[in-house]
């Protein structure tokens, strides 16, 4: 068979531009709207994406006077989304710094379960001081403790996951025996961030565990995916750039003993799609042109870590940021913004209008012959195994996707024409249901 595109839509409220929310079209109440976001999966679900995904953090970020601001909790909405959908896959963003295992595992294994096997967890460790001061802790956790408690996380997830024998449950009427006792394995967990002692009060779920999804590219979280990442979501701004991502992150899930057929590399684009060229390049044009600077600007500093009124609109940034090294928040997200600003030799106002799109994200204004042509080349080049669909208009993006680059797509052999037998999301990312780590067969030299 031939290789296949995965393609993920990544939804965002109005869109991913942060001046959507200002066009004729958009409702500014969409963000807690569930007919919304019903219209949004159906449509990708038209499309056979392999999924869809809610982006998500523990505290309100920003002003709320830029967009529209606040989120509906993902796991409840993707709960209310799996009884409107029957095939696309469902992936929400928890982070591991304010979750404890136990809570979380269970929302996610009662997801799957309602699912029939179609839940994702993007894992983040949250960058922040503003978050972790909504659980009582003064300062940010530093990056390597984040991941080092990121690790302990998932470790005591996977067993809680695991706590539960597929065969467990029995029921026998007659003898009068629902399930076997000697099939439930309480984790009974003691580490240096977590301790967990019971079994989960959930079965094992369809999937065995949900998908799991990663998002940092910086280097703990480069090794993070490696032992664990079935899925990755990444910003990359050039094909170079992104080739050697693909190919660093390929090479450290092999060194970790997985198969690197098993992470899957997904690039985040944001299609501005018109019927003709000039026609996307106005409509780019228009959005930028909504954007309220003022908002960029204080963006910028909390991300570069500057104090307020440093930076100036038409100049370029300054020298003397702080260094990567230097840097506990996200790191990743800093060195592409700062990388991008120095090789385009960008004012503030312009590094604004290139990140209002998709915060950093590739954005492409073509046709949908040029969208297609750009996916086709960053998937057969060694760049990516699928994308990440980031519609800079909420519902239209979306839809005009679907509508005119899914066809294209589809006739180059590159995405599915239906589902199929498949009906997992495990499946539909060609990966294996995970054995359980309590009855796998021991593996001997």
């Amino acid at each position: 068979m031939t290789r296949q595109l995965h393609l993920n839509a990544f939804l965002m409220n109005t869109g991913h531009h942060e001046a959507s929310w200002r066009l004729p079209e958009s409702d500014p109440y969409a963000h807690v709207d569930l007919a919304h976001y019903v219209r949004l999966a159906k449509a990708a679900e038209r499309g056979t994406f392999d999924s869809l995904f809610l982006a998500d953090g523990p505290h309100l970020w920003g002003s709320v006077a830029q967009r529209p601001a606040g989120a509906l909790e993902p796991l409840t909405l993707l709960t209310a989304l799996a009884t409107a959908t029957e095939h696309i896959g469902l992936i929400a963003t928890a982070s591991t710094s304010y979750n404890s295992p136990y809570n979380l595992a269970r929302k996610f294994a009662s997801l799957d379960i309602i699912s029939g096997g179609r839940a994702g967890w993007n894992i983040v460790t949250t960058a922040g001081a503003e978050a972790a001061r909504n659980f009582g802790i003064e300062e940010e956790p530093a990056h390597a403790a984040r991941y080092a408690r990121a690790a302990e996380f998932l470790d005591v997830a996977l067993k809680l996951w695991d706590s539960w024998e597929d065969d467990a449950i029995l029921a026998d009427k007659a003898s009068g025996v629902w399930g076997d006792d000697a099939k439930i394995h309480p984790p009974r967990h003691q580490g240096s961030y977590f301790s967990v002692e019971g079994a989960l009060n959930v079965p094992r779920s369809p999937q065995g565990y949900p998908l799991l999804v990663q998002a940092g590219s910086s280097e703990d979280g480069k090794a993070f995916a490696a032992r664990y990442a079935e899925a990755v979501f990444t910003a990359q701004q050039t094909i170079e750039e992104a080739r050697d991502f693909y190919a660093d992150l390929k090479a450290r899930t092999a060194a970790a003993g997985r198969d690197p057929d098993h992470l899957k590399v997904l690039p985040g684009i944001v299609p501005v799609i018109g019927s003709t060229e000039a026609e996307a390049r106005a409509h780019e044009q228009l959005l930028e042109d909504h954007i309220v600077h003022r908002h960029g600007v204080a963006n910028l500093e909390r991300l570069l870590q500057l104090p307020a009124g440093r930076l100036e609109l038409d100049a370029e940034l300054p020298a003397d940021l702080p260094s990567e090294d230097a840097v506990e928040g996200a790191k990743s997200r800093y060195t592409l913004v700062v990388g991008l600003a120095r090789r385009d030799r960008l004012t503030v106002r312009q590094l604004i209008g290139r990140l209002g799109g998709g915060r950093g994200h590739l954005t492409f204004a073509g046709t949908p012959e040029q969208v297609a042509d750009a996916i086709e080349t960053w998937f057969t080049q060694g760049a990516a195994d699928g994308f990440n669909i980031m519609p800079p208009v909420l519902p239209s993006g979306l839809e005009t996707f679907v509508d005119h680059v899914v066809p294209i797509l589809r006739a180059r052999g590159l995405l599915r024409d239906a589902y199929g037998p498949r009906r997992t999301l495990r499946e539909r990312y060609g990966l294996p249901r995970p054995a359980n780590q309590y009855t796998a067969s021991p593996v001997f030299a």
